[in-house]
């Protein structure tokens, strides 16, 4: 298995955005992912970035950086967004080592934490994520917020 930065010339890039949009969007929003990922993939350098696990040339897992996760919390970036395994490769340890690959993409990117947002229960704890406190969605909602610092110094201390 390969964790790959998609990239608008990637040959899995329309199959890319079909995944995304299938587990993450809904029959009134195809054009809303699309849009987002050409956007992007311009520079694998800078956010928002999309990745996947592939193996055998077949996507098998997604995650996203992103800037806001269209939650209240405008004040913190970058977020981890989109974290998905195919159900034929779950156990596998694949979503832990997306969320590692993010933590990764975040360091390089100079950040010192990454957050995400998620209703589901005791899933990031067991990798080392803190719950953070609360967002709130477009619609209301209030939706638990989950940090972890990445490693990366924000700050580089000169003697």
């Amino acid at each position: 298995m390969d964790i790959v930065v998609l990239t608008r010339e990637d040959e899995r890039f329309e199959e890319a955005v079909q995944v995304f949009w299938r587990e993450w969007g809904n029959e009134s929003n195809y054009k809303f992912y699309k849009d987002c990922m050409i956007h992007s993939c311009m520079t694998p350098d800078d956010l928002p970035l999309f990745y996947m696990a592939v193996e055998e040339n077949k996507i098998i897992g997604t995650a996203a950086l992103i800037r806001n996760d269209l939650n209240s919390r405008q004040d913190l970036c970058p977020w981890l967004a989109c974290l998905f395994v195919d159900k034929e490769h779950r156990g596998k340890q694949i979503g832990s080592q997306l969320l590692n690959y993010g933590l990764k993409l975040a360091a390089d990117l100079g950040c010192q934490k990454l957050y995400l947002t998620s209703d589901l229960e005791n899933y990031y704890e067991r990798y080392g994520w803190m719950r953070n406190g609360v967002a709130y969605g477009v619609s209301g909602e209030d939706i638990k917020i989950y940090e972890k610092v990445t490693g990366q110094p924000r700050y580089e201390i000169i003697r």
